[in-house]
């Protein structure tokens, strides 16, 4: 129930909001623990800061210089004053991020004659777990083993360098799951160590925690030895970090043996190699080269308008400590019609729980997964394709936590071994292994949240994750139709000659060529980004839809258009379609810059042409080169068809062990890893070629036109073959995709792969480059299996097995063949 005090402020927010955070409307950001929101008036604030002053670089004695250096020291006390340390025990250093102070921590470190042990709690960052590569000895430590260090039981191991120093990281609070953990840890364990007369040191990762909490450093005999942390995850702006070292702890950074910029009082170079560090003030010896003057002069504005916005830290605290009950509560009253929890939780109720002797609670982070109602996990990269078309901001997979994941997960080390010699890394859409999800769904609060964002999201996953009745599922298995399909043919052919843009539609009357990788100059190209190699797509840049090859035999070229808008001025472009080596980058002995496509690494040819390549970074505002991976080639220069058939799919398996070109993941595996058994495409996602039934088109429309939306068109799925049906009426044979195990398409026999899984790419009008929701949110609700959505069909070309006939030589499909299917 809410108070008066938690609606006031929430009022508060929501009133602000409007004019503070214009890029909030219909969007419903929940990733704060990565970074928060920055306000219009700090932008505002900052920016007129910037053009009433002269800011030089602070290492000189000019005007403009020593204005900088005055401004950086008073905003330097005042984030000191915002953590409550006082400027005589405590110094802060300006970094990059966390991260970076960490590394300089461990810099330091690294830099003593005897090394260092580190200990690090599970629930560490990977920044954080990255020290131990630097230390002699390293240990990861549970609550239970810090409890048994701060009694007494010494963890370190025994090696005869009772000098050697030891350092302690832990976070203040898990960026997974928001988990709080004592900060009195360092106090006790400094008080261990002069019982054992070992130096021990304690590094704070704050981050997380001070995004929205007073962190109190008031006390320096028992504050952190180092603590650090990110200004853009309290203030979203400046993109800056701090290290705020206790000055009884400075003599560490005296082993430190690099030096560079303004750290130096003097340096000796030639006959001799002597430099002296300076020593007026610990981080004038640390921040090397030349500070960012105008992100720390920007944290001054940020100060000013956080407060001014948001009151005090401790207000920020109580508004999304209620806000992260609120979800934490509604998540997990959610059930299914048979009981069984939507949600399985990882986090704490943030208002109620306690961590061992902590009076800290839970931060505003909730992470949970979903289970359909027979426990069943739902896949991580199926729910962010929902939540990105539905405007929701969250963070999902192993969140950069490994320990926090594997405790939450229960994944032990061989089993995440396993999973990664079996091809999960970091990003894949293979998120489910050996029956456990790898990863979370992680949702955190921010000063600039409200109820709205809670309750939508709570709204969301019941819509879409919460089977109401178990008698009555909303997806239903069709049939497979064992009768003869009469009347089917081809109603249209569409190739994609540059992957992921327009289509060009094969004209009628017109034969045309199936290919072992599919059909003739069906995605030979791609546009690749100048700088990462890696293969654009219409998901990240819709505009590649406006994007028309075309085929013109007659002069042997691709035509190249761009039906954006006028004033870019795009004239036509063509290119040869023979692979003419002149037109390409030439081998050199140096490696090339390897291509990504779909996340395998391609040999593919990049073209020289600065107008070609103008033409299309133009056109989508990317710099970006063309690129072809021609018919043929060895080891990076060749690609396989990964689609096999899925678990609502009931196929013939006998039919299918008759065909030749057996697929993994299709009935058994063949005998050998050879070539000539696995099916080879171009730059395709995953098979040859892809069908879609226009029965099937018709069924999920009327759905969507149910809704009150508007039917979608057969372009939006980038089909390369659209059977039609000439009965008219009901469509009698929808989905009956789903149960073929071949097809003759005129004279060709073609093999099912299994069905297309969809992402929210089908969502973009393929003549306007405009998102929508549709059709994605329909076929959520009417196509998901086992967590994935599912529209169209995957297959590929069955060779002849005559000789000597103009079909077995020349294999070609007409629009107009007519279709016939081999059910199951």
């Amino acid at each position: 129930m809410m108070d008066a005090g938690n609606t006031a402020y929430d009022n508060r927010i929501e009133s602000l909001r409007q004019d503070e955070f214009p890029v909030l409307r219909d969007q419903v950001y929940l990733d704060h623990a990565g970074t928060t929101l920055y306000a219009k008036s700090l932008i505002d604030k900052f920016s007129a800061d910037m053009t009433s002053n002269l800011f030089g670089n602070p290492h000189s004695a000019s005007l403009s210089s020593q204005t900088s250096t005055s401004r950086i020291e008073d905003i330097r006390l005042r984030v000191l004053q915002f953590f409550n340390a006082d400027p005589s025990e405590f110094d802060l250093i300006f970094v990059a991020n966390a991260t970076a102070g960490i590394k300089l921590v461990a810099e330091a470190f690294r830099s003593n004659p005897l090394g260092f042990d580190y200990l690090y709690h599970q629930a560490c960052h990977t920044s954080l777990v990255g020290v131990r590569e630097e230390a002699t000895n390293s240990l990861c430590l549970d609550d239970s083993a810090v409890l048994q260090w701060l009694g007494g039981t010494n963890p370190i191991p025994e090696s005869g360098h009772y000098d050697r120093p030891a350092l302690f990281a832990y976070p203040a609070q898990s960026n997974m799951d928001g988990c709080r953990f004592p900060l009195d840890w360092s106090d006790k364990l400094r008080r261990s160590a002069l019982i054992s007369g070992r130096p021990v040191f304690t590094l704070l990762d704050a981050a997380a925690f001070v995004a929205t909490s007073p962190l109190d450093l008031g006390n320096s005999e028992t504050a952190p030895d180092f603590t650090v942390l990110s200004f853009y995850k309290i203030f979203g702006f400046p993109d800056l970090g701090g290290l705020i070292v206790r000055r009884q702890a400075a003599p560490v950074f005296q082993s430190r043996k690099y030096f560079g910029g303004g750290t130096v009082d003097m340096v000796v170079c030639l006959r001799e190699q002597w430099h002296a560090p300076k020593t007026q003030a610990l981080h004038e010896s640390l921040e090397d080269g030349t500070l960012p003057v105008h992100s720390i002069v920007a944290l001054d504005s940020a100060l000013d308008v956080h407060r001014q916005l948001f009151k005090s830290m401790g207000d920020v605290s109580f508004h999304t400590s209620f806000l992260s009950q609120r979800l934490h509560d509604g998540l997990t009253a959610l059930r299914h019609g048979n009981g069984q929890p939507v949600c399985a939780m990882y986090s704490q109720p943030p208002l109620a729980s306690k961590r061992l002797d902590s009076p800290l609670g839970n931060g505003p982070v909730v992470a949970f997964n979903l289970q359909n109602h027979l426990g069943s996990w739902i896949s991580l990269a199926e729910f962010e394709k929902l939540a990105v078309l539905k405007q929701f901001h969250v963070r999902t997979g192993g969140l950069c936590n490994p320990g926090g994941i594997a405790r939450s997960l229960g994944l032990e080390p061989w089993e995440m071994k396993r999973n990664f010699s079996t091809g999960f890394r970091c990003g894949t859409e293979n998120d489910i292994m050996g029956g456990k999800p790898t990863g979370v769904i992680r949702v955190s609060l921010g000063a600039m949240s409200t109820i709205s964002d809670v309750d939508k999201f709570i709204a969301f996953v019941a819509e879409f994750y919460r089977t109401e009745s178990i008698h009555e599922p909303a997806l239903r298995i069709t049939t497979p139709v064992h009768q003869d399909l009469p009347g089917l043919y081809v109603e249209s052919i569409t190739i994609y000659p540059i992957k992921s843009c327009g289509g060009f539609r094969i004209p009628t009357r017109t034969t045309w060529e199936v290919r072992t990788e599919g059909l003739a100059w069906d995605r030979e190209w791609c546009l690749v980004h100048r700088g990462t190699g890696q293969a654009l797509s219409q998901k990240r840049h819709p505009r590649m839809a406006l994007i028309r090859p075309a085929i013109d035999f007659t002069n042997g070229q691709l035509q190249v258009s761009y039906r954006g808008p006028s004033e870019q001025g795009l004239a036509e472009i063509s290119v040869p379609l023979s692979a003419n080596p002149g037109v390409f980058q030439a081998n050199t002995t140096s490696k090339p810059m390897a291509s990504r496509v779909c996340g395998e690494e391609i040999s593919a040819q990049i073209y020289t042409s600065s107008k070609v390549n103008d033409f299309f970074s133009t056109a989508l505002g990317v710099p970006c080169a063309l690129a072809r991976f021609p018919p043929g080639g060895l080891g990076k220069n060749m690609r396989h068809a990964k689609a096999h058939l899925q678990k609502h799919q009931k196929v013939n398996r006998k039919i299918q062990n008759k065909m030749p070109c057996q697929f993994p993941g299709i009935d058994t595996p063949p005998d050998s890893d050879s070539e000539s058994e696995r099916q080879r495409i171009l730059l395709s996602n995953e098979s040859p070629i892809l069908a879609i039934n226009l029965s099937s088109l018709e069924a999920l429309n009327r759905h969507i036109v149910e809704q009150g939306g508007k039917r979608i068109s057969a372009e939006v799925f980038r089909a390369n073959i659209v059977i039609g049906s000439l009965t008219s009426g009901p469509q009698p044979f929808a989905y009956s995709e789903d149960h073929w195990s071949s097809l003759r398409i005129g004279q060709q026999d073609f093999k099912m792969l299994g069905s297309c899984r969809r992402c929210h790419m089908v969502c973009i009008d393929q003549e306007t480059a405009e998102k929508s929701e549709e059709p994605f949110i329909t076929l959520t609700k009417t196509r998901r299996f086992d967590g994935k959505v599912f529209f169209g069909t995957h297959m590929c070309h069955i060779p002849s097995s005559s000789t000597g006939t103009k079909e077995a030589q020349f294999p070609t499909v007409t629009v107009g063949d007519s279709v016939l299917v081999d059910p199951t």
